[in-house]
Order: structure tokens, then sequence, then C-alpha cells
């Protein structure tokens, strides 16, 4: 049943019954056109009321049928909305708690509408690259003014109900319900019963008393904010069609551009990122009710930069945390550093003072393992070497009480090997955050050989408590996104030999659209993690080939911003790179000595050696397991990594510009004397893709 009627005297209720968020399906819209039938069929009836069961009026469209003939099958939410505004008697729509796209686009397409206070109230379309398909951008301006509507529908964020009622000249609610929303709605339905005309949101005229003005101000603001995303430019056109047309020439505007947007590359990778996310939370063998270990307290070990930065997700949470150092001073220090971070917030207006304080008294810290026995989830966030973990995680066995989990958050060492140092491996995980923990958006979990059904399940959930999204992982070295971006920096060190300068390198990729280039990267994470993880692989896979530049940085102390010199210089307390002639030196000696001439080398090269590495690492990571989709390393990456949200990720990239094409690009590449032709041979994952015409997605 996904919609429900009934009669309440003279009024017929419809009932939106399309769980969790009474999504418009096909199946919905249906039930809820035939219920208009129903009742305009019924002399007894003189009014109807539309709500949502549940947590929702409406969040909109039904994303289980996106992309499917279903999404588009009559009634479309544009017929229905016809269907409700010729209505011979009055609709109402009772709006509470969520009523968002679709649904928003529905309850203006209806006579009336009552709301509850507290109702989040939004046109979200354009954060998935398209714009309000089914009258959003005509009707809004007309309801709550050109300006504050055209905001919403740029920014997709939500507004509360009781914020829109409170603007003078609104006419989006007709009345806000105090108490029962039900008996509020019916005692307004009775009172508009009898009143005609019936008032339509379409006649309402969209004026703006310097329509052209403002719609330029907007078109150069959007564009300064948006260059990457077509969606919110056309927005503005839509909108200002509302002002400067008929109704039904606007509506015409608004259905070309939507549909016109529905094709572009950005929307594509938009819509490919919104469904990555759900689908990330999924594993394939645990299923959706496996009960979950209850986290009522926890435990970080370490007060470093991460210890302190994962102990901060929680408490904004509001879960207590022990964090455990062997100094005092130690535990000072990181102590001191999370005020820091949170009065920084209080300053800039972004956090209540009695939040902060509230935040901080969830806060004890202690010197000895004998005191954290009683967490339910203990994370350590010690130095990356194997023998220090050991140490640590004998203790926790030691320490913790039976059924307690226990974390690592580890950035490339093996999850197994770290839960044989303890007599039950089975509530062993990794629990992988990103620097700045409390900031970064990718939780990246670990699952080890023994790893029980129900730790995972845990922790994905409370994943999503501290608002992180997580991805999970098999045991590998480096896990899917460190893994993955070795390949990418051996490339980049790769480019340095061959005839570029960091600084092209970098250039290259940002205006691809990364957050930051390979070399500005290294120099904020510290060039001395890389050149410790390169030590180790020297010994481990003596036949795997880096240049030598970022060893040669690293024996002159260039570590990054934190000794003022890396691959760029820096002035003391500023984050500017500066090309450093020093390290142009360096590297020009380095190709001398190899005997390689420098040779001029393209951006396109740049960025489709870089991130086709990323890509054919990630092929090989999805045929072992390690990953479980392709959109989960896309996921990685867009959360992670900075990769640019507009191209999808690098699998959604990938699949873009089409596997055949990338696949005889990186036969170029290993004709290059100078690379590793070696790495260059297609996975065989993407071989076989390619041989069956097929892509990632």
């Amino acid at each position: 049943m996904s919609a429900s009627y009934e009669t309440r005297g003279p009024v017929a209720v419809i009932t939106l019954n399309n769980p969790p968020v009474n999504g418009l399906g096909h199946a919905t819209r249906l039930a809820v056109a035939q219920g208009v039938a129903q009742a305009q069929a019924d002399a007894a009836v003189q009014a109807i009321i539309i709500t949502g069961a549940g947590k929702a009026f409406s969040g909109g469209a039904d994303i289980r049928e996106f992309g499917s003939p279903k999404a588009l099958a009559e009634p479309n939410l544009l017929s229905l909305i016809r269907l409700l505004e010729l209505c011979t008697k009055p609709v109402i729509a009772a709006v509470h708690s969520v009523a968002m796209g679709g649904g928003l686009e529905l309850a203006l397409g209806c006579h009336y509408r009552v709301a509850l206070p507290g109702a989040q109230i939004a046109l979200p379309e354009v954060k998935i690259g398209l714009l309000p398909g089914a009258g959003g951008t005509q009707r809004l301006p007309r309801v709550l003014g050109v300006e504050t509507a055209l905001n919403m529908i740029v920014s997709g964020d939500a507004v509360k109900s009781e914020v829109l009622a409170g603007l003078p000249g609104q006419k989006l609610f007709d009345r806000m319900i105090d108490g029962d929303l039900m008996e509020g709605a019916l005692a307004f339905a009775l009172e508009v019963a009898a009143v005609r005309p019936l008032p339509l949101v379409r006649d309402i005229k969209a004026r703006h008393a310097n329509a052209d003005g403002y719609f330029q101000f907007a078109r150069n603001t959007v564009k300064a904010m948006a260059r990457n995303f077509p969606a919110p430019a056309k927005c503005v056109d839509a909108v200002e069609a509302s002002v400067k047309k008929s109704f039904d020439d606007g509506m015409a505007v608004e259905r070309e551009l939507f549909l016109a947007l529905m094709t572009t590359p950005e929307c594509k990778a938009l819509r490919h990122a919104f469904f990555a996310e759900r689908a990330a939370s999924k594993i394939g063998d645990v299923p959706d009710d496996t009960p979950v270990r209850p986290i009522n307290k926890v435990a970080v070990i370490g007060a470093g930069t991460m210890g302190g930065g994962i102990a901060m997700n929680f408490l904004n949470a509001g879960t207590p945390v022990v964090m455990l150092e062997m100094k005092q001073e130690a535990l000072d220090r990181g102590v001191a550093t999370i005020r820091k971070n949170y009065e920084s917030q209080v300053k800039k207006g972004k956090l209540k003072a009695d939040k902060y304080e509230q935040r901080m008294a969830l806060l004890t810290t202690t010197l000895s393992y004998d005191t954290i026995g009683d967490a339910d989830l203990v994370i350590e966030a010690v130095f990356e070497d194997i023998g220090v973990k050991q140490a640590v995680f004998t203790e926790l066995d030691r320490v913790m009480k039976p059924g307690a989990i226990l974390a690592s958050n580890t950035s490339t060492l093996d999850v197994n090997k770290i839960a044989s140092f303890t007599k039950r491996p089975q509530d062993v995980v990794g629990m992988h955050f990103f620097s700045p923990a409390n900031v970064m958006k990718l939780l990246e979990v670990v699952r080890g050989a023994a790893t029980a059904k129900d730790v995972l399940a845990t922790v994905m959930q409370l994943g999503k408590k501290i608002k992180k999204t997580c991805v999970v992982s098999g045991v590998c070295d480096g896990f899917i996104g460190n893994r993955m971006i070795e390949q990418y920096s051996r490339q980049a060190g790769f480019l340095l030999e061959e005839g570029c300068t960091p600084a092209q390198v970098d250039k290259a990729v940002e205006k691809f659209g990364f957050a930051m280039g390979p070399f500005r990267m290294g120099d904020l994470a510290g060039n001395d993690v890389g050149w410790y993880i390169r030590k180790r692989r020297y010994v481990e896979k003596p036949d795997l080939r880096y240049s030598k530049t970022a060893d040669l940085l690293c024996e002159m102390g260039r570590f990054g911003q934190k000794t003022q010199a890396g691959w760029y210089d820096y002035a003391v307390g500023k984050r500017d790179a500066i090309p450093s002639p020093v390290v142009d030196q360096m590297i020009a000696d380095y190709r001398k000595e190899v005997g390689i001439t420098p040779r001029k080398i393209s951006d396109d090269e740049i960025v489709h050696r870089l991130v086709y590495a990323l890509v054919n690492e990630a092929a090989r990571l999805l045929e072992e397991g390690i990953a479980q989709r392709a959109s989960d390393v896309d996921m990685v990456y867009l959360t992670g990594y900075g990769f640019p949200l507009h191209r999808g990720g690098p699998m959604c990239y990938a699949d873009t510009v089409g596997l055949y094409n990338v696949v005889q690009t990186m036969h170029r590449f290993a004709a290059n004397p100078h690379d590793d032709a070696e790495f260059w041979q297609p996975a065989p994952l993407l071989a076989k893709l390619v041989a069956e015409g097929k892509s990632f997605s």
C-alpha cells in the first residue's frame, strides 16, 4: 500500500505510505491519483487532505526508480500536479518533518498548504547536478519571492518551515499548526471547503523590482562559486523565466533545462556519487538486521594529532571518551589542541560556548591501561610501526572487557597480524581515519580475516553517527586509498625525472579539479611519512622502482610545511607553496646523474598518468576482493583524497572516457622507456571489461 484513502466526515484524507521517506514512486503517484478521483466522485466529500505517514510528508522522487521507465510512467509528477490543480474540490497539503524535491513540488501544486513547525523544506536537486523538474523553479518564486526561492534552489539546502512562514508576504504556508497536524488540517479544510475560486500558485505573479540587475548579480555569484558545475547557472535561468515569461512558457524552459542537465557528465558524476555513498554502507555478507554492540564509551590510545582528532568525532556525537598516553605532558598537549580546535569554532560562530563545555566535559584522560577496561570500543592511534602496535594490542587484550571492539587506526599495516597479537581476533578491526580526523569525511573500515560480522555492523553504524562516509576494505598493504596513491606518487616521481617541475605537475592536476597536487599534498602530510614507507618497500619489494628524487629531498631534511621546506619553500606561519630553486636544481642534477634528457610534458599526459595509475591499481584491488565495488573506490577518492566531485571519482571518470580509450593510453605509457612498463599492463579485470565492451559501473 503506497498511499491510503479514508474519509473523516466531509474530508477525504490521502496518506502517502512509501517508507522510508514517502518517495513519489510510480505506485505512490498512481495511488494518489486514484484517491483524488475517488474523492471527486463522492458527493459527500467537500475537501481533500494529502499528507505523509511516518517520518516525512515526502522526500521527493523515489531514488530506487532513478533511470528506470517507472520514473517517467504516467501519471508522472507533472501530470499528478496538474490533476491536483484541476480538482474541483480544495486540496490541502498537510506538511510535516520533510518536504523536499518532488515532495515540495507536489505541495506547491495543492490549493493550500498547512504545516507543523520544524519541517525541513528544500529543493535539493542541484546536489545531484539537476534543477527541480516538476515546476519548483516556477512555483517557489511565486510563493516566497524571487530572491529567497533562488537562494534555496541554487544551494539545495533545507530551511525550517517556521522560518519560511515568518517571511513577510510569503504564500507558501496558509497556516502553521500548533499541536496535532491532522486535527489542525481538518479544521482548516472545513474553513475553506466552500471558498471559490480555488487558489492556484500558478496564478500568482512572480516579481522583482530590478530583475535584470538581480539576475546578472546572481549569475556572477554562481559562476564564481560553482565553476565546475552547470546546474546552478541553469537554476538562475529557470527562475528568471518565472519572472519574465508566462507560467506555461516558464515551465517549458524548466523542462528543457532539466532534460539538458540530465545528460551532462557532471550530473552523471553527482548521481553516481549519491548512489555510491548509499551502496558503500552495505556489506555483501552482513545482513542489514545484524545485531550491533552497544557503544557507550570509547577509549583512544594516543593523544597526538590523530588521536585528538579521532576523540573529537565522538565528543561531537555526545559519546564519552577516555584518552590514554604514556606521559602527562603528551596528554596535556593533546587536550590543549582539542580545546584550541573547539575555541576556534566558537570564535567563528560555528559552535555555541555551552556546547563546547558539554563536549569537553565528556573527555577524561589517563596514564594507565588498567583504567580503560570498561570502554566498549578502543581505537589505537600510535606510531605506524608493527612493534609499537604489538605492545599496545598485547596490553589491550589484557585489560579490555569481553566483547569490547579493538580497533587500529593503521594506514598501511597488516590488520590480521595486529589481530594475532590478541586472543580475540574476531573483535579486532581497522578504523583508518584520515587527517585531520575531526574534519575528513572518509573512514576506511578494514575487515580482518577473523573480524566478526556484528563488529563490522557496529562500526558501520557508528561511522554514520559520527558523520563519516564508511568504506569497507580487505587487508592488504595500504588498503584501498594508500595502495592506490602509492602508484599515483610513483608516477609523479617519474614525471619529475622526465622533465616536469613539482609546480607544473601540481598545477595540471589542480586544473583537472583535484583539491591539491601530489607534491603540495606530500608537503602537507610530511614527506618523511612516504620516506618511511619506501624504506620498508626497498626491503619487501626490491624490484619496485621509485624515483630517487623524493629520497634526496628527505635527505636534505625537507619534510614539508612542518620544516618550512619540502618540494616547495614556506614562509613562517604561512601555507603558501613557493617554488624552490634548490629543489629544481636537485632534480636537474639527478637527471644528469642518471642520463635522462628532460622533455616537454603536456598537462594531459601528467593528468592521465596519475589518474590512470589509480584506475589500474583499483582494478587489481577489485579483482583481489579488497574493494567490494568500483563505486566504493570512488567514495574513498572523493571523500579522502580530494578527487574532483564533478568527475565522480577515478572509476566513474574512466567509464566516462571509455575503458577502451583508457587501455589504449596505458599501452602508450608502457612504451615510455623511463616509465614502469610492467605496471602499465592493464589489470586482468580491466582487460576483461574492455574485451566484453563493459564498464566498471
